[in-house]
């Protein structure tokens, strides 16, 4: 069964900001998700939720990031094989969503 994982991360960037860091950094976010085998990562915006999908260990991640005036909520949706893994995919997740923000970054 599916597992999600979600981190929620504060912030104070304007919307149009967010977007750019998360377009810019979205590669960096979902490398490794799965032992560092990410091959490919697509994503779409819908409003503010960009949806992705990447492919790890012959098994689909999704995922969303949804944009919030003062925080920004990732989940991932990791496949049966990848479940005990969540733990570890949080704290990834956590630490470089929190990169992906920062202002010294793009």
């Amino acid at each position: 069964m599916a597992k999600p994982v979600t981190v929620t991360l504060d912030h104070d960037k304007s919307p149009e900001e967010l977007r750019r860091k998360i377009d810019a950094n979205l590669a960096e976010l979902t490398d490794g998700l799965a032992g560092k085998i990410a091959l490919k990562v697509d994503k779409r915006w819908e409003r503010d939720t960009l949806h992705f999908g990447a492919r790890a260990m012959m098994q689909s991640v999704t995922g969303t990031i949804e944009l919030f005036p003062q925080h920004v909520r990732i989940t991932v949706v990791l496949p049966n094989l990848l479940a005990g893994m969540a733990e570890k995919v949080s704290h990834q997740i956590q630490k470089k969503g929190s990169i992906m923000l920062e202002d010294k970054r793009t």
